[in-house]
């Protein structure tokens, strides 16, 4: 089976969010296929663009959880407007199927997973996401827990390589580490500049461009939310809870994230042997037989048009999987 040759779709009104472009719209719309009286799930709520277009494109119900209670403060009049089609859950989508429990739930014709930060969240200095930014360094979703700072402060010279170098792919994550550890005992490393400083200080320009401490930001942010468990438990929930027809779309922008997607929908499918924790398998009773098909055998990228306007959608990738009616 090849991937399906995407319609000129016109994506839903996503409505005025400023900061907020929801990536891949048009495509998420297609792969999901909203329709009528059916019951639906936005993980990752965010800025609420995939929510308004969902509502908009069918008479349908959508749940819309995150993690982040800003996001669902800033949530409150979309919520007014689509009364009572929209409910917003605070929770993290890896608990959806308890989430969606507590609610009378249990199956769903469709769940959406955009993976990763919001523009909201990098471009609010006080939240610490981004080295745009001088702000506190916390990087924390949930505002709850430990925070970056917290890890660079406190962690072993050793720890935080491994960090570095397993989330963050970062070639000189010992380098950085020594550096960061050199810091501290100077003064505790509690903003975003200052530990861009300390990267910086350490590692020569990149020619690509991109700025030297991405790769531990990244890292750092990904350790303090547990985003790469999370996605396992999401994806594991979300195949649990579709009903048979239903579809998991999944937008990732971290090589690692999507390594994860594309394993588990192959697994799911029959196409390779489940490697994460959470195997499909378990999902089907032990038994192999696939009770998924995949909507997209290969990931899709948004398009020129798209990149011109959001330039932060350049690392997006698009996967889709259906429950089978035979399932």
């Amino acid at each position: 089976m090849t991937d399906p040759v995407l319609s000129p779709v016109v994506a839903a009104d996503p409505g005025p969010n400023p900061g907020h472009l929801p990536v891949m719209l048009a495509e998420v719309l297609h792969a999901l296929a909203p329709r009528d009286g059916a019951t639906y799930l936005d993980g990752t709520f965010g800025g609420g663009g995939y929510a308004r277009a969902i509502l908009q494109a069918a008479g349908c119900t959508l749940y819309a959880t995150d993690r982040d209670p800003d996001a669902i403060a800033r949530g409150a009049p979309l919520v007014a407007a689509f009364a009572p089609r929209l409910q917003l859950v605070e929770g993290r989508f890896g608990e959806m199927a308890g989430l969606m429990a507590e609610r009378g739930v249990t199956q769903l014709d469709g769940v959406v997973l955009d993976l990763g930060v919001s523009s909201f969240q990098l471009d609010q200095a006080e939240r610490g996401f981004s080295f745009r930014f001088d702000g506190p360094l916390d990087m924390r979703m949930e505002k709850a827990g430990p925070s970056a700072a917290d890890l660079v402060n406190r962690l072993p010279e050793a720890e935080i390589a491994t960090i570095l170098w397993e989330l963050g792919e970062e070639r000189h994550s010992r380098r950085i580490a020594r550096a960061i550890v050199a810091a501290r005992k100077e003064a505790a490393i509690e903003t975003t500049g200052r530990l861009r400083s300390v990267i910086h200080s350490v590692m020569p320009r990149d020619p690509s461009g991109i700025d030297s401490a991405t790769r531990s930001f990244q890292a750092l942010r990904l350790k303090v939310n547990d985003e790469l468990g999370e996605v396992e438990r999401g994806l594991a929930a979300a195949a649990s809870l579709l009903a048979p027809g239903g579809r998991l779309v999944v937008v990732a922008f971290h090589s690692l994230e999507d390594r994860i997607v594309k394993r588990f929908m192959q697994a799911a499918a029959g196409r390779a042997p489940g490697t994460s924790r959470h195997d499909p398998s378990a999902l089907l009773g032990g038994h192999r037989q696939a009770a998924f098909r995949l909507v997209t055998n290969n990931a899709q990228r948004p398009g020129e048009a798209e990149l011109s306007v959001n330039p932060r959608a350049r690392s997006a990738r698009l996967r889709a999987l259906e429950k089978l009616e035979t399932a």
